[in-house]
């Protein structure tokens, strides 16, 4: 067992640490919230003085906050949804001994180490540019009309993006817990004559549970801040203006920082409230 002396040098080596942590967090939190309450324009006056929740009723009051919500909210279930469940089958795929398992698992897993500007050019001018993009030769190919994908299918363009940089992610997650997964059972049900749907349904789905709603929590926080594919692709053109690119364009475009500022701490508020809510999911699954 730990002794007095041992805990209170623990705490002293850490302390430092934890310091640099909670300043990394608590500052420009601070810095957000100070700004939220004042009216700064950097290139048209600089500081004006404060405004109390001006900011805050502007923002929220603006015709584009809620289709900003909406879309965000839609970006975030269409990934969840696509990465959950090619993930699922991908783990289950990549779990079966095969011809070159390794390499196939590091080209399975490769696009999540790509940069999201990268990959979002990438997308735009070799898959879905409509005159020289591979889609478009497909289309091309079988005597279609090529798609105007950013225009024509904003919102499933920036989904599809964003669900082929996370869905690596979430295959590597479900397919650890599959080889978590005592091969024992699979043989007995398989012995006893049980089809393949009925061992993933009562068998495979449910081992799977804790590893999805981990999946869902960890990507949803990183999706809500989805921007540099938007930026990259549409631009916020098209309905795919985000809250998180709404609060850029009330910074940088509108050079009003005071507004953004009441912006970020609106999508702090978003963050934490489904944060909350898939919490608790995660729990009462952790629980059962």
């Amino acid at each position: 067992m730990a002794t007095q002396h041992s805990r209170s040098a623990a705490r002293i080596m850490m302390a430092p640490a934890v310091v640099l942590l909670l300043g990394w967090m608590l500052i420009p939190l601070t810095m957000t919230l100070y700004f939220s309450f004042k009216k700064f324009l950097p290139l048209r006056g600089g500081d004006l003085g404060w405004v109390g929740f001006d900011n805050y009723v502007r923002f929220v009051s603006s015709s584009a906050f809620w289709p900003s919500v909406q879309t965000t909210l839609i970006i975030v279930g269409g990934v969840l949804l696509i990465t959950v469940m090619l993930g699922v089958l991908l783990a289950i795929l990549l779990d079966q001994p095969l011809w070159g398992q390794g390499i196939v698992r590091i080209l399975v897993i490769a696009p999540f180490f790509v940069m999201p500007t990268v990959s979002a050019l990438v997308w735009k001018n070799m898959f879905m540019d409509p005159v020289n993009g591979l889609f478009a030769h497909l289309w091309k190919f079988f005597g279609a009309q090529p798609v105007e994908w950013l225009s024509d299918a904003p919102l499933f363009s920036i989904i599809l993006i964003v669900s082929w940089q996370w869905l690596p992610f979430a295959t590597l997650i479900l397919l650890t817990a599959i080889q978590s997964l005592d091969s024992e059972q699979l043989e007995a049900s398989e012995m006893d004559g049980a089809p393949p749907l009925a061992r993933f349904g009562f068998i495979i789905l449910p081992h799977l549970s804790r590893a999805i709603t981990i999946v869902v929590l960890i990507q949803t926080i990183f999706l809500l801040a989805v921007f540099a594919e938007i930026f990259v692709t549409t631009q916020g053109s098209f309905g795919t203006r985000t809250l998180t690119y709404l609060i850029f364009q009330r910074v940088l475009e509108s050079q009003n920082v005071g507004l953004g500022s009441a912006g970020g701490v609106y999508a702090i508020i978003l963050a934490n409230i489904v944060a909350i809510f898939l919490m608790r999911i995660v729990g009462k699954n952790l629980d059962s």
